[in-house]
């Protein structure tokens, strides 16, 4: 039996692409969440990174799905719709977030500065960056549903778009994590235990610090800089609503023989807020030319 007809992926789980669309007549405060600076900060710096990030991901999942089984080619199919439909939603975030004044190019520029090394990468190794950070999104997904004061007082369409972001990461948390066991089949479980291991230990030396370098970078653009601030992330990080801190244990999961993303099922954080996004549920058949093609 390969490791692939073992997954935990529940058999009745449907990917559903919501064909949202957020804030594209309004502003965007540079303090949206709440009036707060550190959390504003964070959302802004993370998503600067999601626009490119996402397509690496579609890219990498789908040079790796020869073969697949006729499930996993559906959901890989609904997670590239969605991904793209994120991609989409990411850079009008992103340009409101211009338009309230800050510039982003240093943020940017180093993910510009990501992607090239990315590309000078195998697939497979393309594919475990992939696997890694889709369990980063998933975990911070998950604590920002959980925590209903994550959003309060947030501006609507801001503090909606990033709900809806983290209800459909939940929902196609294991897809390329499938995909990867499908890709890496003939391997010894040591052999991708180990190479999995490697890459997740090199993604969090580097994505955590990155974080704070952009929201340093966006908070010196208010004139927000020294100890205090510093002091400020730390806490927001590691005390209230303490994202990193919380992170910790499922971060911790992804090392465990047997790891796979579904084997928390956490399907209950999306039926608290999918009736949120009812009007947005695409057609299993249907999809604009956009979606249609990205998902070929």
């Amino acid at each position: 039996m390969s490791s692939l007809s073992r997954s935990p992926t529940p058999a009745d789980l449907a990917i559903t692409p919501r064909d949202r669309r957020f804030g594209r007549n309004g502003q965007q405060g540079r303090w949206w969440l709440n009036g707060d600076p550190i959390g504003s900060a964070f959302h802004t710096a993370l998503s600067v990174t999601f626009p490119k990030g996402e397509a690496m991901f579609i890219e990498a999942v789908k040079a790796h799905r020869d073969g697949v089984g006729e499930k996993l080619a559906r959901e890989i199919r609904a997670f590239t719709q969605q991904e793209v439909i994120h991609s989409r939603e990411h850079v009008v975030f992103n340009r409101k977030a211009a338009e309230a004044g800050y510039d982003l190019s240093e943020l940017e520029a180093d993910v510009d500065h990501i992607m090239e090394l990315i590309r000078s990468r195998p697939p497979i190794v393309n594919l475990m960056a992939t696997i890694a950070l889709e369990h980063y999104t998933a975990m911070m997904a998950a604590i920002m549903l959980k925590d209903p004061a994550m959003y309060e007082g947030a501006e609507e369409e801001w503090g909606a778009l990033w709900k809806w972001h983290a209800i459909e990461e939940i929902e196609h948390k294991g897809v390329a994590y499938d995909t990867w066991l499908h890709a890496t089949k003939d391997w010894s479980r040591w052999r991708r235990w180990k190479a999995k291991s490697l890459m997740m230990l090199i993604i969090t030396t580097r994505f955590w610090p990155k974080r704070v370098r952009g929201m340093k970078a966006l908070l010196k653009q208010d004139g927000l800089t020294g100890w205090r601030v510093s002091a400020r992330i730390s806490w927001y990080l590691l005390g209230k609503p303490g994202i990193l801190r919380r992170s910790f244990l499922p971060w911790l999961a992804y090392f465990m023989p047997g790891f796979h993303p579904w084997n928390h099922d956490d399907r209950a954080l999306i039926k608290k807020y999918e009736s949120d996004y009812a009007d947005a549920v695409m057609p299993a058949q249907a999809s604009s030319p956009e979606l249609a093609a990205a998902a070929a």
